[in-house]
């Protein structure tokens, strides 16, 4: 690949899409911006094509905000279809997309969502470059909040090794700007995690406390849960083969 591209970025406006967006520039591709407010769907395909007209590479950093996994399951298929079907339409020579680290065990809910759409984009025409990557330290306070009950927030039991949306933003463009897999090859998922492992429990405390808030934290045990023991066990930590990127929590949370 040339040094120069033009990169859509599915998700642009998102938390994570908005550093890719950042990275890019920096770097110097064109970057096309590819989000509902742009008027493009990647759930019915609405506008796509015309999105994707010139693109050689697209950065796919889509999400649903629904935990549920027959929706989310729906969303992420629908979406890989219709971006492998007017990406191959309009040229287009590579398709990067962010997973999440350890979720090959997964049993349901939304992990399994993600699941199903790494299959989906590896199953399409176009060649793929998959990362997956921990959660984010963007990530903690929405997550935890749905457990909030006035001053106290339930949080479940889950090791987790966070890391920054920029590093992972870092990542993906690398993988834009690298060598394209021959379609139908087997590439290996690269995988990022943050600096340290975590506690989500002791991480909300430090998120709450940044932004100044007085709240008890409540760690549990959820039964029932979707993938509980894996949240427990640590399969969402960083691995041998696991790349790793600061900065820590804290540090983000003194930089931002």
């Amino acid at each position: 690949m040339s040094n120069r591209r033009t990169v859509a970025v599915v998700g642009a406006t998102g938390r994570l899409g908005e550093h890719v967006v950042r990275v890019l520039a920096e770097r110097g591709h064109e970057v096309v911006a590819i989000s509902r407010s742009a008027g493009v769907d990647i759930v019915t395909g609405e506008g796509l094509d015309e999105a994707l007209t010139g693109a050689d590479v697209v950065i796919d950093t889509s999400g649903t905000p629904s935990a549920d996994e027959t929706v989310a399951t729906e969303f992420f298929t629908a979406a890989a279809a219709n971006l492998h079907a007017a990406g191959a339409r309009a040229g287009v020579e590579l398709i990067v997309s962010v997973s999440i680290l350890g979720i090959d065990a997964s049993t349901g809910g939304y992990y399994r969502a993600k699941v199903a759409h790494e299959k989906a984009l590896t199953a399409g025409p176009l060649p793929v470059r998959i990362l997956r990557a921990a959660q984010f330290h963007e990530f903690v306070e929405p997550l935890v909040s749905w457990g909030r009950q006035g001053d106290t927030v339930y949080v479940p039991l889950m090791r987790t090794q966070l890391v920054a949306a920029a590093a992972v933003a870092e990542a993906l463009v690398d993988l834009a700007e690298g060598p394209v897999p021959e379609p139908g090859a087997e590439a290996p998922f690269p995988e990022l995690a943050g600096p340290r492992e975590e506690n989500l429990a002791k991480a909300a405390e430090l998120v709450y406390a940044a932004r100044g808030e007085d709240v008890t934290v409540v760690e549990v045990s959820e039964e029932g849960t979707p993938d509980r023991e894996l949240l427990e066990n640590g399969a969402f930590v960083a691995g041998p083969a696991t790349a790793l990127a600061g900065p820590t929590l804290e540090e983000w949370l003194a930089q931002s």
